[in-house]
């Protein structure tokens, strides 16, 4: 059962835009400050003007959500500490986090602090909302891809809250699994610097030129009686870029359509076609769909041209007041010092002003003095119920009513504060730092697709393990046995993404796989938790997506029982040898994933086939980006334009000192495989240095990293 109403929560790039949430009647906000949000390029908030914006929140009775949902690098996390401490004390209501390393620290020293799930943890299921709330979450802001459905079993069955996006812009690749900004211009979506390449136009398969790769914007006001029944906490507008008057727009707009429902329940719930007309002419860039709520993808999603003169509505917000109810008592006794009671919720504050006099002519009027205590201004509070006790023929200056309402008012700011303050749990032991197994692999750990990719691999010296992935995993159990006697390990790749619909085909031949082979490749946290409902004990590898950018993150890693894990792709040789290889696989050769979507090239171009196959994506550059249709999964994976290769880098490499060398074959034929293994060998095992690649190729962040 429901304990509360739906939450309206709004952005704040600026003061000016949390002010305006405020005063269109957001329940919270949620901001970043100038370090560890995902909007790097937002006006942002620095430490006084964080403090600031606490206290004018929780005067008014909302709440306050700290965005820290980037990836940090050691030294980072080494500052987080420090740089949270004053906004907890000063009750911060939440922190959104995307790094595990975070998740881990904010938990350990700061364990009455609420933590919120990012949508750039990609959560696509109720396992993976339950794997977090095991670790210390109490909220979940799910992958914008699911449907309702998929909500509402991820809230009955993990219990923690939802908190899902109801408007606003829309990402074309699951957050937190796009590359793209990053390895073709080296910002980081993962350090808020993304530089949108998804909105630019492509070609597909010669084709003409469409920005097909550009979502829709988000507008899911008329969906808000099905949100609430399937169980959302929290209407999450988007918009920490956006000016206040688009904030304070959509805020009103939300608020005024949530009340409506709980006000008359989904039969008397209609949308306002006026209404919708101004919510959508706030920003006009793109157009609007209501998601994925009802759909699994479709062109219908996808604004395929910028439209020519679309201009935001300007907006005149009006200026109102955001004051909280108050009730009050004031005493005027002839003899006696004036006193004022003030009540606001189970907060009670007394305060005494002057000396009240016998009045010589004429006594105080009870209307006049109520006027005159009610004039609270900008004050955060006014009141509600004023009672006001009168004994005698009494005097008192309207200025000594007005210091006694100024300090009583003062007062109770004071205390309402108070009551949000905290100091953290001093504690002098540090927990135990779980790390990998120190030991190295046999040989090369070899990635393979295709059944002539894994004959190359099967047949080339140096390879110690094997990963199967896409339609190798399905292969019968006798095939995987035969494949085994060959001598060399096998390791099962996991989908890249697990939705339950993922969960219910993989677990139709997972038994033979787990019987078979030594042990699992896993990319999200939905497989790491289904692996321990089958009961799943042998070893378990974590893919470069499931970011260990920093010490904390590669021991949340360990301690949730990765046995080995892969380097990510972002950080460069230096960072990677400041955090260690220990335990952690580099890989050297492959086409890398950029993006990881629902929506589907094919369909949204020709219609879907239902034949899972390859396509190219041609940019401006002339480019070509291979995008693989997995249909089994229903999704789809953009690779990057040419692949990754720091073979030719083997001293650079081997100083490094990683647990293993890692080669992804994708798109290679078999004979390609076996030049590129053959390479690998000849540069690794024989020592022949310097052998060139073939072809065009990346060194990726290998040299540059990110900011």
């Amino acid at each position: 059962m429901r304990n509360r109403e739906t939450e309206v929560l709004a952005p704040a790039g600026s003061y000016e835009c949390l002010e305006a949430a405020v005063q269109a009647g957001a329940d919270a906000v949620y901001l970043g400050g100038r370090q560890f949000g995902a909007r790097a390029f937002a006006a942002n908030f620095d430490r006084e003007d964080l403090l600031r914006a606490l206290e004018y929140v929780h005067l008014r009775g909302r709440k306050l959500y700290l965005t820290v949902n980037t990836l940090l690098k050691d030294r980072e996390t080494e500052e987080l500490e420090e740089y949270l401490m004053p906004f907890y004390r000063e009750g911060l209501d939440a922190v959104i986090v995307q790094d595990l390393g975070v998740l881990d620290l904010v938990r350990e020293r700061f364990p009455d602090l609420a933590v919120h799930i990012s949508t750039q943890m990609t959560v696509t299921s109720e396992a993976g909302a339950r794997f977090f709330k095991d670790r210390g979450a109490t909220r979940i802001v799910p992958a914008r891809e699911l449907s309702l459905e998929e909500i509402r079993r991820m809230k009955e069955k993990s219990g923690l809250e939802m908190e899902c996006f109801v408007h606003g812009a829309m990402c074309y690749c699951y957050s937190g699994q796009c590359l793209m900004s990053s390895l073709i211009g080296g910002r980081s979506g993962n350090r808020g610097q993304c530089a949108q390449p998804c909105r630019l136009p492509y070609r597909v398969e010669g084709g003409k030129q469409q920005d097909i790769l550009s979502m829709k914007n988000l507008c899911a006001l008329s969906l808000i009686p099905e949100l609430i029944e399937a169980g959302v906490d929290s209407f999450k507008i988007e918009g920490r870029m956006k000016q206040p008057d688009y904030v304070w727009q959509v805020a009103r707009m939300y608020r005024k359509y949530t009340d409506l429902y709980y006000a008359q329940g989904k039969e008397g719930f209609r949308v306002d076609q006026k209404d919708l007309e101004l919510l959508q002419g706030a920003y006009r860039r793109r157009g609007y769909c209501d998601g994925y709520y009802h759909r699994r993808n479709g062109r219908e999603m996808i604004s395929f041209q910028r439209p020519q003169g679309a201009q935001n509505e300007k907006i005149q917000i009006p200026r109102e007041k955001t004051q909280e109810k108050i009730n009050g008592i004031l005493i005027l006794s002839t003899g006696n010092r004036a006193k004022l009671e003030l009540d606001h919720g189970e907060i009670h504050v007394e305060v005494e002003g002057d000396l009240v006099q016998q009045a010589q002519n004429q006594p105080l009027d009870r209307e006049r003095v109520e006027r005159q205590m009610r004039k609270t201004g900008d004050e955060p509070f006014c009141f509600q119920d004023l009672k006001i006790r009168i004994e005698g023929e009494v005097f008192l200056p309207m200025q000594a009513l007005n210091s006694l309402r100024r300090e009583g008012i003062g007062r109770l700011k004071e205390a309402v504060l108070l009551a949000e303050r905290r100091e953290p749990e001093v504690s002098d032991r540090e927990k135990k730092r779980e790390s990998f197994p120190q030991e190295k692999a046999s040989g090369f750990l070899v990635r393979v697709e295709t059944r002539g990719q894994l004959e190359a691999a099967l047949a080339a010296p140096g390879v110690g393990e094997i990963i199967l992935d896409g339609p190798l995993t399905e292969e019968p159990e006798e095939f995987l046995r035969d494949v085994k006697s060959q001598g060399k390990g096998l390791v099962f790749a996991m989908p890249h993404l697990f939705r339950e619909d993922a969960a219910r085909r993989f677990g139709t031949f997972y038994e033979g796989l787990a019987r078979v082979c030594d042990g699992a490749l896993i990319r999200n946290w939905e497989s790491r938790q289904w692996l321990l409902d089958q009961g799943f004990e042998k070893k378990i590898c974590s893919d470069a997506n499931l970011y260990g950018w920093n010490q904390r993150s590669r021991s949340f890693l360990a301690e949730n029982g990765i046995w080995r894990a892969t380097a990510p792709v972002e950080l460069n040789r230096r960072e990677l040898a400041r955090l260690g290889m220990e335990g952690t696989y580099l890989i050297i050769y492959g086409y890398l994933p950029v993006m990881l979507t629902a929506n589907c090239i094919q369909k949204s171009g020709t219609g879907c086939s239902r034949a899972e196959g390859l396509l190219f994506l041609e940019d401006r550059q002339k480019k070509k980006f291979p995008v693989k249709n997995c249909c089994r999964y229903c999704y789809n994976i953009i690779y990057n334009c040419a692949p990754l290769d720091l073979i030719s880098l083997a001293d650079e490499v081997e100083s490094l000192d990683p647990a293993g060398l890692r080669i992804d074959l994708t798109l290679e034929t078999k004979e390609e495989a076996e030049r590129i293994l053959k390479r690998c060998y000849r540069t690794f095992v024989l020592g022949e240095k310097d052998l060139p690649p073939e072809g065009e190729y990346t060194r990726g962040h290998f040299k540059r990293g990110v900011k």
